[in-house]
């Protein structure tokens, strides 16, 4: 039975071209994400047909948005774009949030729903985790969220830890005082505040106590009020460190909890991030916001190795709980 056409009007033929892109590759994009549809142009005009007709079309009208407000469009951000609408999310609504401004003006977004729910969370609850992959963002936004609640006055410091455990390496004795031995485990922070607040920004929040950068195990018999505490890499975490750490949280505070359940480099393996969601379930102003290789936002073969890399452990997992249910030795 055949389907009506569903048509989208282009207003202007520069919003033309950058839909389209060069020699029509982002429209070749479009049509390979949805091989269930014919896409017909005709000047400012565009014909989808087929059962996917109507999301298509909606991809078309949310693009045209992102091009009115000055969004460049290229084949990632296109490709962000169709796994957003292929999830119900609007890409305009999230490409278009606004976060923070950087010291030399740069506007720091959220790139992907998930950043965006992550985002969100962290805005409207005391305490958020943020648990995925590498390249997702976790810290950065963070940081990020750190930076505007500061300058807004919203918190009247920053506190940055992170337990010092290293990544199957030893390090050795590190010199220097507190502050530089935890400096290394803290760099991934630094470059994000850096980044925000340029090298002497940020030195001179740090000089005034507006920043302060400590190891987790400082954290004890400490209650942080008015601050906005961030827990990086918190899968090396005990569930020790976990409780005493979430116990230091004070009023008018805030505390984000980052990390990767599959890069836990403790000796023993026993993490405070594993298993807590069970425990704090229920808990008011706590959320948990899980990001995945979709939310990945670094080069795009990072996407595919950590893919790669679940693909690889679900069956190895599965594999070890059915000889574990059959008795059998893992």
């Amino acid at each position: 039975m055949p389907t009506t056409p569903v048509k989208i009007l282009v207003p202007g033929n520069h919003l033309m071209a950058g839909l389209l892109g060069h020699r029509d590759e982002l429209l070749r994009q479009v049509e390979a994400a949805f091989p269930d549809v014919r896409i017909h142009v005709r000047g400012n005009e565009i014909s989808v047909e087929g059962p996917s007709a109507e999301r298509v079309a909606l991809l078309f009208q949310e693009l045209i948005i992102l091009l009115e407000t000055g969004h460049g469009l290229d084949s990632v951000q296109l490709a962000r774009s169709i796994d957003m609408v292929g999830g119900d999310v609007r890409p305009s609504e999230v490409l278009t949030s606004q976060l923070v401004r950087s010291a030399r003006g740069k506007t720091i977004r959220p790139k992907t729903a998930g950043q965006k729910a992550y985002a969100d969370a962290i805005a409207g609850n005391i305490v958020t985790f943020g648990i995925g992959p590498a390249g997702t963002g976790k810290s950065y936004l963070a940081v990020a969220l750190a930076v505007q609640a500061l300058q807004a006055r919203q918190v009247s410091r920053i506190i940055l830890t992170r337990p010092a455990v290293e990544a199957g390496e030893r390090l050795g004795f590190l010199p220097g005082d507190m502050l530089a031995k935890v400096d290394p485990y803290l760099r991934p922070l630094y470059d994000a505040l850096h980044d925000l607040l340029e090298a002497e920004g940020a030195q001179r929040l740090m000089e005034k106590g507006a920043i302060e950068v400590a190891p987790l195990a400082f954290m004890r018999g400490r209650t942080l009020n008015n601050s906005f505490i961030i827990l990086d890499e918190a899968q090396n975490t005990t569930p020790e460190q976990m409780k005493m750490f979430l116990t230091r949280i004070g009023f008018g505070s805030k505390a984000v909890v980052t990390g990767d359940v599959t890069q836990i480099d403790l000796a023993g393996g026993r993490s405070g991030l594993v298993g807590i969601e069970r425990v704090l379930d229920g808990i008011p102003d706590l959320a948990f916001c899980r990001l995945t290789a979709q939310d990945v936002v670094r080069h795009r073969i990072v996407a595919d190795i950590v893919a790669a890399y679940e693909a690889a452990e679900s069956p190895a997992a599965s594999s070890r709980s059915g000889a574990q249910a059959s008795g059998e030795a893992p």
